[in-house]
């Protein structure tokens, strides 16, 4: 078996590189250990993306769009960014006057996954090896390939690797990557609640912890819902998920000061470490890394999914503007260059954010409050970030 390109991982990432290079008429294997049913219907895994502008058109533009329920899309009109106790003045950031009117659109993970293997089923020249292992990979100046745990040898011109931050093509590459433990974990989950969420992204840096509510689009049942992204130290995080729906219920309404009016639990309760990760180098010979293989983001600017999808483009255009080899170190090295360029200033600026905006001594609070206090009143930083979270232009 022989492909122009192998993408081990069937994410939502490895799943639009497949598309891409499909659409430009390459051969593509894709291969993933969940099972077809999997992939043809994911789970809830907690996770809610806030796609920007230039996201959205992208999966307009394959057809994926088309293929996520429209009353699971939801708008957002407003950042809102608080430190300290409620009450604080907030940080506001508003979509601008002159349009578009949504700042981006929040959608479940696991129903872009969803509507990219959809996609990706249909587009000529893609194979999706579905509930398969690998067994063993290789990549050298004069091929590269994989073998399936069943023994199978798959043969192509490029391997890319979108097996997650803790990717394992990545290590057996000899590639390193800096890792930012922050010692926290994160659970996500879904909430209902009286009071409107007004499609208003909160993300509140409370002592002792961080909180954020964003907007899930409404259906037909009272009130309003969320999606809760709690950080906290690994053992309160354990202790929460360890109570019974009502306990939780009460334990939440509580630490967001009943903003939103009496929480109640609608979902599963998902949790992940919260470790930020970038690469050392982006490619190896007939090797390339995307997703978060290459940049595994700190969910503070909810950039993760955005810059993983920017990733397979850049990827994309290097191959189909290059000699016709998807492997050639010209092409890697393109790649490499423009993705770096987008991804590591941005990286750098997060982990500071995050790592300020999380402590709590004095020093730090008084920070806070004096920054966001000054920023609120500096029209050029305003519309520079809120440039940066629409990303109309990519």
């Amino acid at each position: 078996m022989r492909y122009d390109v192998i993408i081990a991982g069937g994410g939502p990432v490895g799943l639009a590189c497949a598309i891409s290079l499909g659409r430009d008429g390459r051969k593509v294997c894709v291969v993933e250990r969940s099972p077809a049913h999997v992939l043809a219907d994911p789970p809830f895994d907690g996770r809610e993306i806030a796609l920007t502008h230039h996201a959205s058109e992208w999966l307009k533009s394959v057809g994926a769009w088309d293929e996520i329920p429209a009353g699971n899309i939801c708008p957002m009109y407003t950042a809102r960014i608080e430190t300290g106790k409620s009450g604080s003045p907030p940080l506001l950031f508003d979509a601008p006057t002159a349009g578009p009117d949504a700042l981006g659109y929040m959608v479940a993970n696991h129903l872009i996954r969803r509507a990219l293997y959809r996609v990706a089923l249909r587009t000529p020249g893609v194979d999706i090896r579905a509930g398969e292992g690998i067994a063993s990979s290789w990549h050298d100046t004069r091929s590269a390939g994989i073998v399936l745990a069943n023994e199978e040898r798959i043969e192509a011109d490029l391997l890319v690797a979108a097996d997650g931050r803790f990717s394992r093509l990545r290590a057996e590459a000899g590639i390193g990557a800096i890792v930012h433990d922050f010692q926290r974990s994160i659970m996500v989950c879904r909430l209902r609640h009286p009071e409107p969420h007004a499609n208003t992204a909160l993300q509140w840096f409370d002592e002792g912890q961080t909180i954020a509510l964003l907007p899930v689009a409404p259906d037909d049942r009272p009130g309003s819902c969320s999606s809760l992204v709690l950080t906290l130290e690994p053992d309160e995080i354990a202790r929460l998920k360890a109570l019974d729906g009502k306990a939780f219920s009460e334990d939440i309404t509580a630490r967001t000061q009943g903003r939103m009016g009496q929480m109640t639990l609608e979902s599963a309760r998902c949790v992940y470490p919260l470790k930020a990760v970038y690469a050392h180098r982006f490619q190896a010979p007939r090797l390339a890394l995307i997703g978060d293989a290459a940049v595994g983001m700190h969910p503070i600017t909810a950039h993760g999914f955005n810059l993983g999808l920017r990733g397979q483009e850049v990827l994309a255009r290097a191959i189909a503007n290059g000699a016709g080899d998807a492997g050639d170190p010209s092409v890697l090295s393109r790649f490499e260059r423009t993705h770096r360029r987008a991804t590591a200033p941005l990286f750098a600026a997060t982990n500071v954010i995050a790592t300020v905006y999380t402590r709590d001594e004095s020093p730090f609070l008084m920070a806070r409050r004096a920054g966001l206090a000054v920023a609120n009143r500096l029209l050029p930083f305003k519309t520079a970030v809120t440039n940066m979270l629409m990303d109309r232009h990519g």
